[in-house]
C-alpha cells in the first residue's frame, strides 16, 4: 500500500509541476493568491456548520460563524448589494437554488440563451431545469451581433410569459442586453436571473456593468473564474423577499455542509478585488482583445471582428475550416497550451464531439503578470500549432516562455502579511465600518 501512497503524492506533485509549465487558457479557471491559497487548508474543512451563523444545528462553530459573516459582508460591499448568500458550493448549486425558488414544482417556463450560444448545462433541460421539471425555451439569437436578438426576445417574453429569464453564460465574449430583457420580463411579472459565473471578476473590477444595477433581480456566480477565489458559489440580490426564500432553500435543499474552509480564502479574495480588482479586470479585457487581434492578424478566424472581437476575458476561434476543434485542442495540449473545444452558435447540438469552436480565456495568465505583448506571443504559439507544426517543438518554447511568469499578481503574498497586518486590519474595519 505504500506504493499506492507514493503514487498519490507523485501524481499531485507532477500535476502541479506540469501546470506551472503550461499556458492555461481555460476560460473557467483561475488561481488564488498565495495568501488566499495558504488559508484554504484549515481545520474548518473537517467541520459541519448546518444552518446560518449563530443559529447552527451543531456546536463548535463560533469561528466559522465569524468568517462566514465576514465573507458575506465583504461580498455585499464589493458588489454593492443588500444580500449575499455564500453557502452554495458551486455556481451550479447557486443556479439550482434560484431556479427552485422561481420555478420549482413543475409547470413553469424559463427562457434561456441558446445552448450553442453559451447557456450552461445547468440552465437546460439536461441539467437543473430538467430536474425541476421547468420547461426550457431558447431565446432567438442574432449571429451578426453574437448576442440575443433583443426585439425577437422581447416579443417572445411577452407571448410566453415565463417564470424567469436567464442571462449570462459560458460562451460569453459580449455581455447580454440586461436592461432591455429585464424591462420586458418585469412587464409580465417574470424575474431575471443573471449567471455571472464567468464574469464575476469583471463585474467586481468594473470592467462590466453590474447586472443588478441594469435590472437583473438576482445574480448567481462561481467564485473561481474571472473572480480568482476558491471554488464555490454565491447568490447576490437586492430583493429581500427573494433572498429570504433563497436562503431557506440553499439549506437544507441543495447544501448540507457548505465547505466552510473555503470562506477565509473567499474573504481574502474579496478584499484583494477591492484593492486590485479594477486594475486586474481592465488588464484582462485588454489582454483578451490583444490576443484576438493578433490571432486575426495571423490569419486565424476569430469571431466578432466587426464588434472588436471581445469585451470580456474570452476569445472565440472558429476552426471549422481546419477540421474542427477536437484534434486541435489535443495538439495544443501537447504543446502545453490548454484550451477547450466549444460549440459555436451555428453548430448543431450533435457536433459536441467535434465542434467548430475553441474557447480561450486570458484571466489566469493575466494573474501571472502577462500583458498585451505576451498575448501576442501566445497567439503566435497557437497559430504554429493550428498550422500543423510539431507540438513538441512548440512546447519547449512554451515552457521557456512560461518560466518567466510564476508569481501571482493582483493579490497578497503570505509574507506580505506581517508588515501589512495592521494596515490590513484597518482596511477591513474601514470596509465593514466596524
Amino acid at each position: 500500500m505504500m506504493d499506492v501512497l507514493r503514487d498519490v503524492v507523485r501524481i499531485v506533485k507532477e500535476h502541479d509541476e506540469w501546470r506551472q509549465n503550461t499556458i492555461n487558457l481555460i476560460a473557467s479557471e483561475n488561481v488564488m493568491s498565495p495568501l488566499a491559497e495558504s488559508l484554504y487548508l484549515n481545520d474548518m474543512m473537517h467541520r459541519y456548520a448546518e444552518g446560518k451563523p449563530f443559529k447552527r444545528y451543531y456546536q463548535g462553530t463560533r469561528y466559522i460563524d465569524e468568517i462566514e459573516v465576514l465573507a458575506t459582508e465583504l461580498m455585499k460591499k464589493l458588489f454593492a448589494v443588500e444580500y449575499a448568500e455564500v453557502r452554495p458550493i458551486s455556481g451550479t448549486t447557486a443556479n439550482g437554488t434560484v431556479f427552485y425558488v422561481l420555478g420549482g414544482g413543475g409547470g413553469k417556463k424559463a427562457l434561456i440563451p441558446p445552448v450553442q450560444a453559451g447557456s450552461h448545462v445547468s440552465h437546460t433541460k439536461f441539467g437543473i431545469l430538467g430536474a425541476l421539471c421547468i420547461e426550457q425555451i431558447e431565446m432567438p439569437y442574432n449571429k451578426e451581433t453574437l448576442n440575443i436578438d433583443v426585439d425577437k426576445a422581447v416579443k417572445m417574453i411577452e407571448e410566453v410569459r415565463p417564470a424567469f429569464v436567464v442571462l449570462g453564460g459560458s460562451l460569453y465574449p459580449f455581455p447580454h442586453p440586461v436592461k432591455e430583457i429585464a424591462d420586458a420580463a418585469h412587464s409580465v411579472g417574470a424575474k431575471v436571473v443573471y449567471d455571472a459565473a464567468h464574469v464575476l471578476g469583471l463585474v467586481a473590477g468594473k470592467a462590466l456593468a453590474n447586472p443588478l444595477e441594469e435590472g437583473a433581480d438576482v445574480m448567481t456566480a462561481s467564485t473561481h473564474k474571472t473572480f480568482p477565489g476558491p471554488q464555490g458559489g454565491v447568490i447576490l440580490t437586492n430583493d429581500k423577499d427573494l433572498y429570504k426564500k433563497v436562503s431557506r432553500v440553499v439549506f437544507p435543499v441543495f447544501v448540507s455542509n457548505h465547505h466552510a474552509h473555503r470562506l477565509p480564502s473567499l474573504a481574502v479574495t474579496a478584499v484583494e478585488m477591492m484593492q486590485f480588482g479594477e486594475q486586474y479586470a481592465s488588464q484582462v479585457v485588454k489582454n483578451a482583445r490583444a490576443l484576438a487581434e493578433e490571432l486575426h492578424s495571423l490569419g486565424v478566424k476569430v469571431l466578432g471582428e466587426h464588434l472588436g472581437f471581445t469585451r470580456t476575458h474570452q476569445v472565440v476561434v472558429d476552426v471549422s475550416e481546419r477540421g474542427g476543434a477536437a484534434e486541435l485542442v489535443k495538439k495544443l495540449e501537447e504543446a502545453y497550451i490548454i484550451t477547450n473545444k466549444n460549440l459555436l452558435p451555428w453548430d448543431p447540438p450533435d457536433a459536441i464531439a467535434n465542434p467548430s469552436g475553441i474557447r480561450i480565456g486570458v484571466q489566469e495568465m493575466t494573474r501571472f503578470g502577462m500583458r498585451e505583448s505576451e498575448m501576442k506571443e501566445i497567439a503566435r504559439f497557437i497559430k504554429r500549432v493550428l498550422d500543423g507544426e510539431e507540438p513538441q517543438k512548440v512546447k519547449d518554447e512554451v515552457v521557456a516562455f512560461r518560466s518567466q511568469f510564476r508569481e501571482v499578481r493582483y493579490g497578497y503574498k503570505l509574507e506580505d502579511l506581517p508588515e501589512a497586518k495592521e494596515r490590513f486590519e484597518e482596511y477591513l474595519k474601514s470596509v465593514l465600518e466596524m
